[in-house]
């Protein structure tokens, strides 16, 4: 295989939209590879994975030095979603990855998960307030029922994260808002982060061992998607980020319906 230039110049443009939206770059590299470039559904998974895992870890390092990482919401995640991640790749590693079922099944994932999405992209605010008005006055949730529902997640989370590489960012950070409404929004973000960062690795580690990584791929979006966040982060105080994720939202509806029809 050899270097391409497209690739990186795709890394460009999700990394300046991850900076400006905060929307995980899964949502919109795996599609781009599986529809625009034609590349395998398990093989973009794969190599997604490890470029989250490689441009997430600055994001922790940064989280993690300003105090927005509630490690005891790693861990309950990670008691979930790492077993979940190892069951996720023993079934892959043991089925015809290039069969249509698994293909079909990969690419129906993450049509309906892009769906989601942008459902939260657009929706999120009145989701966490209809969720908050239906708990109301009820006693609230014990403790150790908090902590076993966000045991839950993680292993929900592994799951979709392994098949699709989606799912962390819009679907994970909603539902730990309405677990802990207490928490700063900052500090479940950060945590979010930090925790996808193990998950990311251990399934594109999986994904390499059984052969699915693209690492010229790899290198390419690399070397776009670094400068594209710094970028798009700076661009993010000017721009009406409101708008934007409308626009994003909008648009992974119709790459969903490519991937759904």
């Amino acid at each position: 295989m050899t270097f391409e230039p497209l690739y990186s110049l795709s890394g460009l443009c999700v990394g300046a939209l991850v900076g400006i939206t905060g929307v995980g770059g899964g949502s919109l590299m795996t599609p781009l590879l599986v529809l625009l470039f034609g590349v395998h559904p398990a093989t973009a998974v794969g190599t997604d994975l490890l470029y989250a895992a490689i441009t997430k870890t600055a994001g922790t390092a940064v989280h993690g030095m300003h105090g927005r990482v509630n490690w005891k919401i790693v861990g309950s995640l990670a008691v979930g979603s790492v077993p979940a991640a190892l069951l996720m790749l023993w079934l892959l590693a043991g089925v015809d990855r290039k069969s249509i079922g698994v293909t079909n099944t990969i690419t129906t994932a993450l049509g309906w998960l892009l769906v989601m999405t942008a459902i939260m992209l657009v929706f999120r605010g009145p989701i966490l307030q209809l969720a908050r008005r239906a708990i109301g006055d009820r006693t609230p949730p014990r403790p150790a029922t908090i902590l076993a529902l966000t045991v839950i997640l993680g292993f929900l989370l592994g799951v979709l994260v392994t098949l699709t590489s989606v799912g962390a960012g819009a679907l994970g950070v909603t539902i730990l808002l309405i677990l802990y409404p207490r928490l700063d929004v900052r500090e479940i973000v950060g945590s979010d982060i930090v925790h996808a960062v193990p998950l990311t690795l251990i399934g594109g580690t999986g994904y390499w061992l059984i052969g699915e990584i693209d690492w010229p791929m790899l290198s390419a979006l690399l070397i776009g998607s670094i400068p594209g966040i710094i970028i798009g982060s700076l661009l993010a105080p000017k721009l009406h980020e409101r708008t934007i994720r409308i626009v994003l939202a909008a648009t992974l509806a119709v790459v969903a319906g490519k991937l759904l029809t």
